[in-house]
């Protein structure tokens, strides 16, 4: 049998409008979501007359309050077309920025987003799954973004203007701020502009603007105006100039950054108070670094071998560098075995840091991995010098631990590694982790250095590694002050965030946020105490407190009560931090307190969801969409990853089927061919086999990956569930791995996979036997079988179930059926080019038109 494969990764349909890291893309062709070949049904010559949406303005206008940034992205678009069709929506956002209001418009009617919490939302998501309704969703993008997306069926010659909100506080990192917003033209836009607006009362020290993609004809179109307290920025390309020859595609493409830091003249920082909430940022100036003693734990494990070892020893070769002479310092080297380049701490020396420089460039990689001893040893080390006299009393201990694996060796179990270097260091020191690329078990690193004074970090494995490792030394290795707690009146405040702090990092700042019990500005007294290089630090001091009619008295610019979301964005950041490192009862209150303040201010957080109701068609009814804020588990998994794998067996005659990782077999028996194309995406993807609108028959697959999901990797996934309805029959099928249940006429029955049964009436007839094979026939309609399958590695003792859908009977079905399977049961016309010699020997390609589109296929 001859086989045509459909690139499907690569022929998606075309992006028309990505902008300020928002993607404007219009789907018709293979659609993005349900990956559906649409239009006419029988197009033998390729079409030349399609039309595209035209997006007429895209605008992002940042706004920055005292560090709190509200970001508000707008969108227009006008479906150019004669027929209704999707247009979506999506925006790259920072990892830390919470998404507080999406909306869209059309034909005057404002369809706005609602925050729920995350399982009501999703009941409410899963309902409209099983009608075959899409999902807009929150997902990985990058090593600092994540993306938010949605779409819409928008009528012809109708426009729709999106609308999305987000907020964050900035963090000062290495002595400054950045706010950064994702680029990327597809296809030149009438109106294009990125905006934002600074107001430090404080004081504004400097303001970069400038971007990846700028070249000397884009630079005079980055406008600066600053004063003192106030910087305004602006970056407005025509369509003409947003053609750029060097840059990927001849279009802009790559980050807008803004980069600016505040005036710190005064010792102790200013408070800001606004609406009965004040805000203290923490940051004094000239403070002197303390000395410290470091303890490089190194892993050499055989998965460091190669390109991640490479890199670690020239990191750290510029790393021992930049020691201050009057730090000290020791490495440890481990796999399975523990190896110590000495017994003790050593001056940081010129000379010592040649011959430690010599040490590990000769470190290679080989074994398994005991992190639990390498940790406990550096533990030991550092506890005794401090006893034995043998660094400043006025020095900071620290551990920075790099790793790329999962303990395999020694103690192996997660929880007893953390309990036993939480019981070692009692608070003696900090741990700083760094988890190299995407096999490591980050949340162990993560947990391990929350619970002792420290933070853990991943570093992404490409060219810049190095870089990374570096920077992150850069952030951590300079402490001013260590043990900083900042106490405010016990009767004035409350509500108060976190106000203890193992250490203040030079270029870092202090952020401190609470509710005033009475608005008393005239008599609040801030006291901070902390150790520093010259001695203990304790002042106590009246306040300054900022009146903002005073710095800003012509302004309205303000959304009046930022200090108020700062307190909550801090306070759910903060509140989600303990959860992971607290015990049961402390850890359900965090989360319960963290949930309700995320749905006071409608914050989309990792325990809500925003549920956005889209309007009614004629197609789907009102459709809930959802928009999710990612768990670092969730992070971890891969970009959405498709691509092509050929089929592997001979399918039995039918019109269409579906089973595997995923791939779909359209047979098409009078041409003697067969049209085959897989889906490999996002854990959790549902999909619309088919769609019926006349019969109300729908069929909707959810795809599964196997246990062992490896992230940033390519991971085979298969379907895990159908959804089957037929309106008028008054049936619902929910099949999956597990169990099979139908709902039919009010009547309710659970099956399992093992069982031999068979129902029939006078609308239906169902049959399953013990061989995983569930076959149902509805009358004048559809005959179709759902079989359960097994597939096992006997290498690696693993195993996996999955469905697969087989189309066995559906010329009663309308002609206006589609889905991914149904576009194709009243047969498809297509023509193919002469064959050429392919890239993989044995295999020839082809170019096919069909439906209107162009698409390079392998035979």
């Amino acid at each position: 049998m001859l086989l045509l494969l459909l690139l499907i990764c690569i022929c998606i349909g075309p992006l028309v409008q990505v902008q300020g890291g928002l993607v404007v893309s219009r789907r018709d062709g293979l659609r993005q979501d349900a990956r559906e070949v649409t239009g006419s049904s029988s197009i033998k010559k390729r079409s030349t007359d399609r039309k595209h949406v035209e997006v007429h303005s895209v605008r992002v206008a940042c706004t920055v309050t005292s560090r709190f940034a509200r970001t508000v992205v707008t969108s227009k678009a006008l479906n150019a077309a004669n027929a209704s069709q999707e247009i979506g929506f999506k925006m790259d956002l920072p990892k830390t920025a919470f998404i507080t209001s999406f909306s869209m418009e059309m034909d005057g009617h404002v369809y706005a987003g609602e925050v729920k919490e995350k399982d009501k939302a999703k009941k409410q998501y899963e309902k409209a799954v099983s009608k075959g309704q899409s999902a807009g969703l929150v997902k990985v993008s990058g090593r600092t973004m994540e993306q938010f997306s949605m779409s819409i069926n928008v009528a012809a010659k109708s426009s729709v203007t999106f609308v999305l909100i987000y907020e964050e506080l900035l963090q000062r990192t290495l002595g400054q701020y950045e706010i950064v917003t994702r680029v990327k033209v597809e296809q030149p836009v009438q109106e294009f502009q990125i905006t934002a607006d600074i107001y430090e009362p404080q004081g504004i020290a400097f303001v970069e603007a400038t971007a990846t993609f700028l070249t000397n004809e884009l630079l005079n179109l980055v406008e600066k105006t600053t004063t003192d307290t106030k910087a305004h920025i602006s970056f407005s390309p025509t369509a003409e100039q947003q053609r750029c020859a060097q840059c990927p595609q001849g279009l802009i493409n790559g980050d807008f950054i803004i980069k600016y830091d505040v005036k710190r003249e005064k010792d102790f920082g200013e408070i800001q108070v606004v609406n009965g909430y004040f805000v203290h940022f923490f940051s004094p100036p000239d403070l002197a670094r303390v000395p410290k003693n470091v303890v490089f734990v190194i892993d050499r494990s055989i998965s460091m071998e190669g390109k991640k070892m490479v890199q670690t020893r020239d990191a750290m070769v510029s790393i021992l560098k930049d020691l201050h002479e009057d730090d000290h310092f020791g490495i440890i080297q481990f796999d399975d075995k523990i190896s110590n380049w000495k017994e003790h701490l050593t001056r940081a020396s010129e000379e010592n840091i040649s011959a430690a420089s010599h040490f590990v460039k000769s470190i290679k990689a080989r074994g398994a991995t005991d992190i639990n001893g390498a940790v406990l040893s550096a533990v030991n080390m550092l506890k005794r010098e401090r006893q034995n006299d043998n660094v400043p009393e006025r020095s900071v201990d620290m551990i920075i631990l790099l790793t790329d694996g999962n303990p395999s060796s020694g103690e192996t179990r997660v929880e007893k590694i953390q309990e036993k270097v939480r019981l070692a260091n009692a608070g003696a020191m900090s741990l700083f982790s760094l988890g190299f690329g995407n096999d490591v078990d980050y949340s162990l690193l993560d947990v391990l250095s929350r619970e002792n004074k420290g933070i853990a970090r991943r570093i992404f494995e490409g060219s810049d590694a190095v870089v990374q490792l570096k920077g992150f030394y850069e952030e951590v290795s300079n402490v001013l002050l260590s043990e900083v707690d900042l106490r405010y009146p016990d009767n004035g405040v409350s509500a108060l965030t976190k106000n203890r702090y193992s250490q203040l990092f030079s270029g870092s700042e202090i952020v401190v946020a609470g509710r005033l019990n009475e608005n008393d500005v005239e008599n609040f007294l801030v006291e901070v105490s902390g150790q520093g290089a010259e001695g203990d630090l304790h002042k106590q001091w009246k306040a300054d407190v900022v009146s903002w009619d005073v710095v800003y008295p012509d302004e309205e610019y303000i959304f009046g009560d930022f200090t108020e979301r700062l307190w909550a964005y801090l306070t759910i950041q903060q509140l989600l931090e303990k959860s992971d490192i607290s015990p049961q009862p402390e850890k359900d209150e965090a989360i319960a307190r963290a949930l309700n303040i995320s749905l006071q201010y409608s914050f989309v957080t990792p325990l809500t969801s925003m549920v956005v109701t889209k309007p009614e068609t004629e197609e789907t009814g009102r459709s809930p969409s959802i928009a999710d804020k990612l768990t670092e588990g969730q992070r971890q998994q891969a970009e959405r990853n498709r691509g092509p794998t050929a089929a592997s067996r001979t399918r039995a005659r039918g019109v269409g089927d579906v089973d595997g990782d995923p791939h779909f077999i359209i047979e098409l028996p009078d041409r003697e061919d067969a049209l085959c194309f897989n889906i490999n995406d996002r854990p959790g993807t549902v999909y619309n086999l088919v769609r019926d609108q006349k019969s109300g028959f729908v069929v909707n697959g959810q795809i599964v990956s196997k246990k062992t999901f490896t992230p940033q990797a390519k991971n085979n996934t298969y379907f895990g569930r159908f959804a089957v309805t037929h309106r008028k029959l008054g049936l619902q099928l929910d099949v999956s791995t597990d169990h099979i249940s139908v709902f039919h006429n009010g009547k309710h029955v659970r099956l399992q996979w093992s069982d031999t049964t068979s129902m029939k009436d006078d609308s239906l007839d169902i049959r399953l036997t013990n061989s995983c094979s569930l076959t149902v026939s509805l009358r004048h309609t559809i005959k179709f079988r759902i079989i359960r399958h097994t597939k096992i590695w006997k290498k690696y003792h693993d195993q996996q179930d999955y469905l697969g859908f087989y189309t066995l009977d559906s010329h009663h079905l309308s002609s206006s059926v589609h889905g991914l399977l149904g576009q194709f049961y009243h047969g498809v016309e297509f023509e193919v080019t002469d064959s050429h010699p392919g890239e993989v020997e044995g295999n020839s390609n082809v170019i096919m038109y069909i439906k209107g589109q162009t698409i390079n296929v392998t035979r």
